[in-house]
């Protein structure tokens, strides 16, 4: 039998014929002497990255799906698929350039502490500007609001304003955030399997709760959603199945799986010491009328099923009313700009 690897790396590709190539040319092969498994899972065979994948990387485990997944469905299928002898996971978009240095570096903080479910680096966009939904925290309405009005962006050393990406925190420091990014999510095999199975921290190795960066922005009671009670349900009543619900086909699901992991007792950790780059918004420009749709109808439903645990009909309404006022706004804002990125984080 083969040693076990110490890392395993599990990258969904959707209409990635552009972008598969640099993404694990970038990837290391070994880590502290030690083997890092790769796997891809192909919501889309037959676009030309399928073949670049088994011509040009004959190391990395290809898994042609029979049709679109959706994210977080290949991504279970992919863990599922992955080594479990492995002591780390990596979910990592194909759209991201990773190095070495900053997947070594995460992976010296997961063995150093516990107490970390999942770790991200500072993602920084082809331009040279920090992807700011690589640190957030689980926002309130007002910090919605303020995303979507624009103040957030006027006002981001502020912190009154900036709840919703942290921007007055420093870029390059490292704490504890709400939410990382769907794009590079870094955890212990164990944590992920903990909470695919509902199950918690262990009591031995200390309880660490929900909780935005200490240095952000307070919310009054009345304003921050309140837990919902443990359940095997969405909102939908649809069963949770693997590290990610499957109810949630794309988008929404990288805030969910925080919120679970958290919920479970580990932190959430932004390490901007590092950093990769993140090609964001590829899949999104080519499908772009309903995947910007997608991104608020999603997070909206995670916010239906995670802090409306009673099935209110007027917290439904008041979560539907706020993201459809949100995805309009957003939209309207993009489409000004000529740009056809557009999303919550």
């Amino acid at each position: 039998m083969s040693p076990a690897p110490l890392l395993s790396i599990i990258v969904v590709a959707y209409k990635s014929r552009d972008e598969i190539g640099a993404c694990l040319s970038s990837l290391p092969t070994t880590l502290d002497g030690r083997s890092v498994e790769i796997v891809v899972v192909d919501n889309s065979p037959g676009d030309g990255a399928g073949a670049i994948v088994q011509r040009e990387f004959s190391w990395v485990r290809y898994i042609a799906a029979e049709e679109n997944l959706g994210f977080g469905r290949a991504n279970n299928l992919g863990f599922a698929a992955a080594d479990e002898r492995a002591e780390f996971v990596l979910l990592l978009n194909p759209d991201t350039v990773c190095n070495a240095a900053a997947i070594a570096h995460c992976v010296a903080r997961l063995e150093a502490d516990a107490h970390i479910g999942l770790i991200s680096p500072k993602l920084v966009l082809a331009d040279g500007t920090m992807d700011l939904a690589c640190r957030r925290s689980i926002p309130n309405l007002w910090d919605g609001f303020c995303r979507a009005s624009g103040l957030a962006a006027s006002f981001p050393r502020v912190a009154t304003f900036a709840g919703y990406n942290l921007t007055h925190l420093p870029e390059n420091g490292t704490y504890e955030v709400g939410a990382i990014n769907g794009a590079f999510m870094m955890g212990p095999r164990a944590v992920f399997a903990a909470v695919a199975a509902g199950a918690k921290m262990p009591v031995e190795t200390g309880a660490v709760g929900l909780k935005k960066n200490a240095d952000s922005k307070p919310a009054a009671e009345s304003e921050r959603p309140k837990p919902a009670r443990a359940s095997g349900t969405g909102p939908t009543g649809t069963p949770r199945a693997g590290v990610f619900d499957e109810q949630f086909f794309m988008y929404g699901d990288d805030l969910d799986l925080c919120i679970r992991v958290a919920r479970a007792g580990w932190k959430i950790i932004y390490d901007g010491r590092v950093a990769i780059t993140h090609v964001k918004g590829v899949s999104v420009a080519k499908e772009y009328a309903a995947m910007s749709r997608a991104i608020f109808d999603a997070n909206r439903d995670v916010y239906l099923k995670h802090f409306n645990p009673h099935d209110s009909t007027l917290v439904r309404w008041k979560y539907t009313l706020a993201f459809g006022a949100w995805k309009r706004i957003a939209r309207l804002r993009a489409r000004w700009r000529g740009s056809r990125q557009v999303r919550p984080g």
